[in-house]
């Protein structure tokens, strides 16, 4: 894995308060954003919400403005308000979904980042690349650019499988070798790849921290990671922090116990007809369990509809999590 040199050295007080070493080793919730009932960011609830979950023990960070999140949603004044009131309200780090498009606009959006609190990016790739594929060598650029210029220190994303955007073995080995990358969010929902590549990047870059980000299918991914950065985890931090405690004991039968007892809420959030469903699902749960008072989301989601509502609630009951 790649080391960490102190980036711009004429900056260096811009610089000094990052944590270079973050351990993420544990959960860590991607939590949706709030919003009041005409629209707007709800900054305290946010902070609400962010309280919560870091008041678990074993939740490592908070890592915002992603799909679940729904940042990219969100104006550029909306996103950096959104890290900085975080960081402000919670003593974890606040890692911040990086989604920009082209690669000096990604490198932008991190300065922003850096500035607002953040301690780390969650790299996306550059979703041009989910329809048309990329070119030989520009994920390891994106990553070097924005760590390079900006600072920020990098989790690499693995998109799914049966995406353009999906990186190949060599690729990933590559970009885990960079400067700046610490860890790896994986979400290639390919079993068979799984199986194959998480064994070589453990291999060869010992010191990756490998996260899970597979909300529908932590139990097979649970005993290969150090921990998790799901969605999920911002609506069920109990159950998932015994699920990561059971993979890291190899204790199959307790992690198949807590997999079975969510599996009535996986299905209710995640086995929907479309996958962004889900971040509407998580608000309507996190309702349901009284962390939230509104569930509003923003264009292009949509609400779902009451009869969709009723059967969360009764899978959150059935898990005893309201």
């Amino acid at each position: 894995m790649g080391t960490f040199p102190q980036p711009f050295p004429e900056h260096a007080d811009e610089k000094e308060n990052f944590e270079m070493t973050l351990d993420l080793r544990g959960l860590n919730p991607a939590p949706v954003t709030p919003f009041t009932p005409d629209g707007e960011v709800d900054h305290a609830a946010m902070a609400k919400l962010g309280t919560w979950l870091a008041g678990h023990d074993g939740v490592k960070s908070l890592v915002i403005l992603g799909h679940a999140g729904e940042g990219t949603f969100l104006t550029q004044e909306e996103q950096v308000a959104t890290i900085a009131n975080l960081a402000e309200a919670v003593d974890i780090p606040v890692i911040a979904g990086i989604t920009g498009e082209g690669t000096a606009v990604a490198v932008a959006e991190a300065k922003r980042a850096v500035a607002a609190g953040a301690k780390a990016g969650l790299i996306y790739p550059s979703h041009g690349w989910l329809r048309f594929g990329y070119q030989a060598g520009a994920p390891q650029d994106r990553y070097r650019a924005i760590y390079e210029e900006s600072g920020l220190p990098c989790i690499l994303f693995q998109y799914p499988d049966n995406t353009k955007a999906t990186y190949d073995l060599d690729t990933l080995l590559e970009i885990a070798a960079q400067d700046g990358v610490f860890a790896t969010k994986n979400g290639v929902r390919n079993m068979r790849r799984w199986d194959t590549d998480v064994p070589v990047l453990r291999r060869e870059h010992p010191d990756l921290q490998i996260l899970s980000c597979h909300d529908e299918y932590l139990l097979h991914t649970m005993f290969d990671v150090d921990g998790l950065l799901v969605g999920y985890g911002g609506l069920a931090p109990e159950p998932l922090l015994e699920l990561i405690a059971a993979g890291k004991a190899r204790d199959y039968p307790a992690a198949r116990a807590v997999h079975d007892r969510l599996l009535p809420v996986t299905k209710a959030v995640y086995h929907r007809g479309s996958h962004m469903e889900g971040t509407v699902a998580l608000k309507l749960g996190l309702k349901a369990r009284g962390i939230l008072e509104h569930a509003g989301v923003r264009s292009p989601l949509i609400d779902l509809s009451p009869e969709a509502e009723e059967e969360i609630v009764q899978a959150l009951k059935s898990a005893e999590l309201v």
